[in-house]
């Protein structure tokens, strides 16, 4: 009986990931919708920005946190 290892050939998966679901450009791109509801919580102008700031930080913090499991 032949004993495999547990670890999978991590460079193999890399080539089959299709290169804009990476994980660098994607978590910026959450980090940008999270930076940009908070500045649409605090701004003065616009109550309607307002109202989908919760929305919109909500939506980066999902995308953060399934992003950062996709591979570098």
């Amino acid at each position: 009986m032949s004993m495999k290892p547990l670890v999978t050939d991590q460079s193999q998966s890399k080539r089959n990931w299709p290169g804009w679901a990476r994980r660098g450009l994607l978590e910026n791109v959450a980090i940008a919708l999270i930076l940009l509801g908070v500045f649409m919580l605090v701004q003065p102008f616009s109550i309607t920005l307002y109202g989908w700031s919760f929305i919109t930080v909500l939506v980066g913090i999902v995308m953060f946190t399934v992003v950062s499991k996709f591979p570098e």
